[in-house]
């Protein structure tokens, strides 16, 4: 049953209505065709009537504001082939940042080369806009009650939440040798790490895949806010320590300062305008992105607003080119096109990452969950009902599905992106044709090796004034998650333990490295102590092990002890009151103040 919500005026021929996508008649391939021609040959389906200096109108205080809001377009209503084109690039540069970063760092962390890390960045982008179309589209498994993917604009990027993983398991293989260094120990490539990364991660992905058959009640009991809260806390504070350094001129071996070699200066000696790591000109730069992020949220248009992160990139890179801190070589040195499997690297299992991947899919699946959820809201769908959970089981199919295809395409795993659920509050559109016009853009933008030189090519004190602001987003999201969870003994003792150990593990990075002392040629031995370390190592997944653990062992407390405990905080209130106000508050408000239903606190208390 179609639900219609008048919202705005009603002369408006692109004013719509959300409707149930499920009951929407299907169109023959004729109709097809006639709906598409039209769309391309006229006015009314190129450009429609929709208000387009709505998404460039600045916030100023001397500009008037518009009290006519823009039309809201339903999942499937039609709209004008220029704003469906216009919405899905805004869509794609909302992403943009979130999916160059992970690739850059992790690269990064592996030692390689400018043409690896351009075709990293390169291929990051095409499969997002890939994997994001499957989950956009939405399938039926035949003869099955089950869907993959959700029929929404759930777009999907590159997971931060593997960053972290993938950087304290190539530090380890480093130590163990698997990873090549030079003599004086300088990191060498090492693309037998990187694919055991994308080997692992496409193995643990059978994980998100298998629970997302369970109900999504079940899954929230066992993964509640107060398991899920903390460890996505925990990730952004884990990550923000990356951006920093990279802010004060990179995280690479210029990062100590040495007094000899090659990296006395950030990025390297020879760089471009290279300068001693935590220069005051590095620290500017990023700070120029910070700042304008800032000014876009309280000046900027609402195109502006959703683009601020991107916006931040552009001015910081613009203040880097004019000054003299971009090196144009590997730009001119990148070949034209590129895609999936221009380089590969050779896949295995590395038993001590393991662990430490499954509590990552555990945590983007209670991500997909929350995203998907939050999508259904801002596109006016249902969120509750066998629809709802319909959508919920096929996106978490498809998050896990694109977890094993991301592996298999050179690309660590995916999670659902959140921010384009801002987008689609801004713009008022929810059609799912704005997320296909966003899943062409990310795959042009990949093609086009180009772009994906540029952006590595940004310095990393521009690059670090972006991320610091993005992981720190991450951080927030996992403190609003945690302010859902009602603050009791049981509660408060769960966050407590959970993520003692995990800003410890974040604050003292090599706290348990030295436990184990064997030395033996027992690989599978020294593989699990390796995992061990690794896990206890991991801030966010040694707080995601003992937040399920304790979750599920401790019993939940009587509500009743809570009231009379909050009773009798109101008792030493009134107390307290009287106390001040002596006789002549008495006799203006009683001898004790009462409570909601007429009772005084200290009747409240007996209760």
């Amino acid at each position: 049953m179609s639900v219609t919500i008048n919202d705005g005026p009603q002369d408006l021929p692109d004013q719509i209505t959300p409707s149930n996508s499920e009951s929407s008649p299907k169109r023959s391939l004729g109709e097809h065709v006639k709906h598409i021609v039209r769309a391309f040959t006229t006015k009314q389906g190129l450009i429609g009537t929709y208000d387009y200096a709505f998404l460039f109108k600045p916030n100023l205080p001397f500009i008037k504001k518009s009290k006519r809001r823009a039309p809201f377009f339903g999942l499937q209503d039609s709209m004008p082939v220029v704003l469906s084109l216009l919405l899905g690039f805004q869509h794609a540069l909302a992403m943009l940042a979130g999916i160059i970063t992970p690739p850059i760092i992790i690269a990064s962390a592996a030692a390689f080369d400018a043409d690896i890390t351009q075709y990293l960045v390169s291929t990051s982008l095409v499969v997002c806009g890939i994997l994001s179309a499957v989950q956009i589209t939405r399938f039926h498994i035949y003869k099955t009650p089950y869907c993959i993917g959700t029929g929404l604009i759930s777009v999907v990027g590159t997971s931060f939440a593997i960053i972290p993983v993938a950087s304290k398991g190539l530090g380890q293989m480093y130590k163990n040798g698997m990873c090549p260094s030079a003599a004086d120990g300088t990191p060498l490539p090492c693309p037998e790490g990187y694919g055991a990364i994308l080997g692992t991660a496409s193995l643990c992905a059978l994980l998100e895949i298998g629970l997302s058959f369970m109900t999504p009640s079940l899954l929230k009991k066992l993964f509640p806010p107060i398991v899920t809260g903390p460890t996505v806390t925990l990730i952004g504070v884990s990550l923000i320590q990356t951006a920093l350094e990279g802010w004060a001129g990179g995280s690479g071996s210029c990062l100590g300062r040495p007094t000899s070699g090659d990296y006395m200066l950030c990025p390297s000696n020879t760089g471009a305008h290279a300068l001693p790591w935590g220069s005051a000109e590095f620290i500017g730069l990023g700070f120029s992105v910070f700042v304008t992020i800032i000014i876009c949220e309280r000046f900027g248009s609402p195109i502006m607003k959703s683009l601020s992160v991107v916006l931040g990139l552009l001015v910081g890179c613009i203040i880097a080119a004019a000054t003299g801190y971009f090196d144009k070589s590997s730009i001119d040195a990148a070949p034209v096109a590129s895609f999936i499997w221009v380089h590969t690297f050779p896949l295995t299992v590395y038993g001590p990452l393991i662990l430490p991947m499954l509590a990552v899919y555990l945590i983007l699946m209670m991500e997909a969950i929350g995203d998907i959820t939050a999508t259904c809201d801002v596109s006016r769908l249902q969120v509750d009902g066998k629809l709802f959970d319909s959508r919920i089981q096929g996106g978490v199919l498809a998050d896990g599905l694109n977890g094993t295809l991301a592996g298999l395409f050179t690309i660590t795993p995916m999670s659902t992106f959140a921010q384009n659920n801002g987008v689609i509050a801004l713009t008022r559109c929810a059609n799912r044709k704005a997320g296909y016009a966003a899943c062409f853009f990310l795959i042009i933008m990949g093609v086009f090796s180009k772009f994906a030189a540029a952006l590595t090519a940004i310095p990393a004190s521009v690059l670090g004034g972006m991320t610091t602001f993005l992981f720190a987003s991450v951080a927030v999201s996992g403190i609003r998650i945690i302010a859902t969870v009602p603050f009791t003994r049981r509660t408060r003792f769960i966050l407590t333990a959970a993520m003692s150990l995990g800003f410890g593990a974040i604050l003292v990075p090599d706290w348990f490295t030295y436990v184990f002392t064997y030395t033996g040629d027992n690989k599978a031995k020294a593989g699990f102590l390796d995992a061990i370390v690794l896990v206890l190592e991991t801030g966010f997944a040694v707080t995601a092990f003992i937040a399920v653990i304790l979750n599920l062992i401790l019993s939940e407390e009587d509500e009743a002890e809570e009231t009379e405990s909050l009773a009798g905080d109101l008792v030493e209130r009134d107390e307290v009151e009287n106390g001040y106000a002596g006789k002549g508050a008495e006799t203006r408000s009683g001898p004790s103040t009462r409570l909601s239903g007429g009772r005084t606190a200290a009747e409240e208390s007996k209760i």
